[in-house]
């Protein structure tokens, strides 16, 4: 709370309040990192990736391409909102 009221007193109140009002979550589903391969089999690793629409485990990139739009000026209307960037795994 005192971030918030170190930036009003700054006179950042309209950034403050876009931030506020701008606030959207990425739900991925499997990506490609090591991380995501860490501890699982191959099997595994082929059965997730087929549970998506286009047969395939997701990529880093995939995902941050969705992050820059929404951080971008062409997703100003777009608030209050779960994308989920998945592949269409239910």
């Amino acid at each position: 709370m005192r971030s918030f009221q170190k930036l009003r007193e700054q006179g950042n109140d309209q950034w403050l309040m876009t931030a506020i009002a701008k606030f959207n979550v990425i739900s991925p589903g499997p990506t490609d990192t090591e991380l995501f391969r860490e501890g699982k089999t191959q099997e595994q690793i082929d059965r997730l990736a087929q549970m998506a629409a286009f047969g395939k485990l997701g990529d880093v990139q995939e995902i941050a391409d969705v992050v820059a739009f929404l951080a971008s000026d062409e997703a100003r209307w777009i608030t209050g909102q779960n994308i989920r960037v998945n592949g269409g795994i239910a």
